[in-house]
């Protein structure tokens, strides 16, 4: 491990102390777990704190781990990994937080602490189901109004629920169950006439 990451590491055990479940560093980049209760305050002291100073917010996504490691895990299953940069310090560090509840996944909002942080989590809301408390304006980004489901969810099938198609006698677009046939693709191979034949070549 490099000496900035070895003092990045030690800053964070330093001030975050007891918040923090866990500090890794793998590949040249720390990351840190804290409980969904601390996520909002440790948030805040990452941005705040003169030793950290986090001023830049980089990304936020879900994460679904009920297929991790070939389906074994048994922790819970909705996360957050927000990626944080300090332009202060020249150094970044990934927040991961899982929500307490896997059948209603909520987790504070990072709006009051990085702005930026709205559209992620209408993304985080859209394609995984993940609640944000505090959110003010929490509603689909990138799927239909009326979709059903949350799309990057490990459970949600690859063809979707319903299909949508323009219906001529009503004038509209119509929503119905997805009427694609499963199937399966054999390759075709493809050789020359006397391919493989001893003698030619």
């Amino acid at each position: 491990m490099s000496a900035k990451l070895e003092r990045l590491s030690q800053s964070l055990q330093e001030v975050l102390g007891d918040r923090l479940r866990s500090v890794a560093t793998d590949r040249g980049e720390v990351t840190i777990e804290v409980a969904a209760g601390d996520y909002l305050p440790v948030a805040q002291l990452l941005r705040d704190h003169a030793q950290l100073r986090f001023e830049q917010l980089i990304d936020l996504t879900g994460l679904d781990y009920s297929a991790y490691g070939q389906g074994d895990w048994n922790g819970k299953r909705f996360a957050l990994a927000v990626h944080l940069l300090s332009v202060t310090h020249n150094w970044r560090v990934r927040l991961r937080v899982f929500a307490d509840d896997d059948a209603f996944p909520v987790l504070e909002s990072l709006i009051p602490v990085w702005s930026g942080a709205n559209w992620y989590e209408r993304e985080a809301f859209d394609l995984y189901g993940i609640m944000f408390s505090g959110h003010s304006d929490l509603r689909r980004i990138l799927t239909d109004y009326g979709f059903v489901g949350h799309p990057f969810r490990k459970d949600f099938p690859v063809t979707g629920y319903v299909e949508m198609r323009y219906d001529p006698e009503q004038g509209r677009v119509v929503y119905q169950p997805v009427t694609i046939e499963p199937r399966e693709n054999t390759p075709r191979i493809v050789r020359e006439e006397n391919y493989g034949d001893v003698g030619n070549g």
